[in-house]
């Protein structure tokens, strides 16, 4: 890429020494401001901390600290032993294919606080339609019980319709608290009632309610990387310094946490199935983990994101039953579960903090709508959802196996696919310097829908990687989507190492 020279006018950086908003916190926001408005254009190559921190009359470690969140953040790229650079791919590219500006309203800004906010987004790409393969987090809606639903939702309507017409409580209508209570006490080993617990619109809207509850600007924050792109979303809306935190075979590596960050207000993690890798959060880690936010007063969120769909042995207990000292924050959805338009999900909360998040869940919409949750309610009190969990935990192990035939078999070379014993997505590993966001670009160009594990990243992964979705999908349909992307990775030559395509 062809460098642009040095262009950071100091006179431009408007320090406050008198601001309780500490220095370094000023000159992130004035540099990320300048990046975002295109005043500081990807490729620009930036002074080094000890010149700015010269020019700026600041301790080089305020420059360090700034230029760190930058660099956690993606706005800015080292490159060794030639200085520091806005990245070519800032974090709205990032995250997705086609973003659109701002728009303006009589030609007044939106808000100091929404600016940062709108250029975020909770997936990789913008698809639209009906799912294709392999559009992840898609349950098999082939296989939903619609005239099972269809009849509850006739019974509900004729039977209770005064009941469910007019407002409800904003924790959620409560003989459905009581059943979700009940089926993951039983399940998960989640230790709860149904007092602690509050419906969402689902697992987004949860995440929302906690991070705006618990955090002030800059409250340092562990995020899992690579990680859920809604969580990242979620704690960069309420202003929270993010703490990229890797993952190994064990799940979260707490120690490097440690080492980056001692005292973390928020801890995000997805124990049961490590979110996009899969790994499970090792029993000693959890312990650990536990001890920490006991010791530190940290809250750790708990995404149990489709733990349901385990396919060997027993789904693992949550960590939030080990908690024995109200630390842990369980979120849950039943949108994967069932289907993506009933946006039904839920806090689990420690009693001190359920006031707060009921507040906060009532300022942003007073409830979720009353029938749904009822017929809800009545599928798991009447055994179908369980039922409804056994038969696609049976499906989505075929689906799976059938993508490893179909990758064996047409992905051989260009795609390395590795099982996994839960969840609703595979990692199809590329070879060794292929750019997995070239492989997306292709995979896009010729109607499949695969995502990037670089997206995934805030460190750029040491290998690239695709995320498949199987679980809504028939076999023909997973064969056919496997054979053009093995034609879209070989004619677009994605397997060319980085440096050197043409």
């Amino acid at each position: 890429m062809t460098k642009i020279a040095t262009s950071l006018p100091t006179a431009t950086i408007a320090l406050d020494r008198s601001s309780a908003t500490a220095l370094y916190r000023q000159l992130y926001d004035q540099l990320r401001d300048a990046i975002l408005s295109g005043r500081l254009p990807p490729g620009t190559r930036l002074p080094s901390t000890r010149e700015l921190a010269d020019d700026l009359d600041l301790a080089r470690n305020t420059v360090l600290n700034a230029f760190e969140q930058l660099y956690a953040e993606s706005y800015l790229e080292r490159r060794v032993g030639d200085g520091t650079y806005v990245s070519p791919q800032l974090p709205d590219d990032l995250l997705c294919v086609k973003t659109t500006p701002p728009t303006k309203s009589n030609g007044q800004p939106i808000s100091k606080l929404a600016e940062p906010v709108s250029f975020l987004s909770t997936t990789v790409a913008n698809y639209s339609g009906p799912p294709r393969p392999f559009r992840t987090g898609t349950p098999a809606l082939d296989a939903f019980p619609y005239k099972l639903w269809g009849r509850l939702l006739t019974r509900r309507w004729s039977e209770s319709a005064r009941e469910i017409l007019p407002y409800s409580d904003s924790a959620g209508y409560f003989p459905l608290r009581q059943a979700i209570a009940s089926y993951v006490a039983t399940t998960r080993g989640v230790q709860c009632s149904p007092e602690q617990l509050i419906i969402t619109s689902g697992s987004q809207h949860a995440l929302e309610i906690v991070t705006r509850t618990l955090l002030e600007p800059n409250d340092g924050a562990w995020i899992e990387d690579p990680g859920f792109l809604g969580a990242r979303a979620a704690l960069t809306a309420a202003r929270a310094r993010l703490i990229p935190v890797p993952v190994d075979a064990d799940g979260l590596n707490i120690s490097r946490g440690m080492e980056r960050c001692q005292d973390p207000r928020l801890i995000y993690v997805t124990p049961s199935h490590q979110y996009p890798l899969g790994m499970t959060l090792s029993l000693s880690r959890r312990l650990v983990l536990l001890k920490l936010a006991s010791q530190t007063g940290a809250w750790i969120i708990e995404d149990d994101y489709d733990s349901e769909f385990r396919y060997v042995g027993r789904p693992l207990a949550a960590l939030q039953g080990l908690d024995t000292h109200q630390r842990v924050i369980y979120i849950g959805t039943l949108s994967k579960v069932l289907f993506p338009s009933i946006r039904i999900g839920y806090i689990i909360a420690p009693l001190e903090l359920f006031d707060a998040f009921v507040r906060l869940r009532c300022l942003a919409g007073h409830q979720s709508p009353t029938l749904e949750q009822a017929v809800l309610a009545d599928f798991i009190s009447e055994g179908h959802f369980a039922r409804h969990i056994r038969k696609m935990r049976t499906l989505y192990a075929e689906r799976q196996q059938t993508l490893l035939r179909a990758g064996k078999t047409e992905l051989n070379g260009l795609v390395e696919l590795q099982p996994s014993d839960t969840g609703m997505h595979l990692i199809g590993w590329l070879p060794d310097g292929v750019d997995d966001q070239a492989a997306f670009r292709a995979a896009t160009e010729a109607g499949v829908e695969v995502t990037p594990l670089s997206a995934y990243s805030i460190k750029p992964p040491e290998r690239g990687a695709l995320r498949l979705g199987y679980t809504g999908y028939k076999p023909r349909e997973i064969w056919r989507a496997t054979r053009r992307l093995a034609t879209a990775l070989r004619t677009n030559q994605c397997l060319a190492p980085s440096g050197v395509r043409e």
